[in-house]
């Protein structure tokens, strides 16, 4: 569940650079909001992967 938090805590960081981005048309945030979502990516990754061991754990 920790990951899954990381994953929660992320998204809402870039939440600011997506306004700035979309709303502002700022060219720095746009560069930041797609570095976090590259890290957004690698974090669902892992936890998709946990998740899978956990349940092959199981049977």
């Amino acid at each position: 569940m920790k990951k899954f938090q990381e994953l929660k805590d992320l998204v809402t960081t870039i939440e600011k650079d997506a306004a700035a981005f979309y709303e502002k048309g700022n060219k720095a945030a746009g560069t930041r909001l797609r570095n976090g979502l590259q890290q957004i990516k690698g974090a669902a990754t892992d936890i998709r992967k946990e998740v899978t061991s956990l349940k092959n754990k199981a049977k």
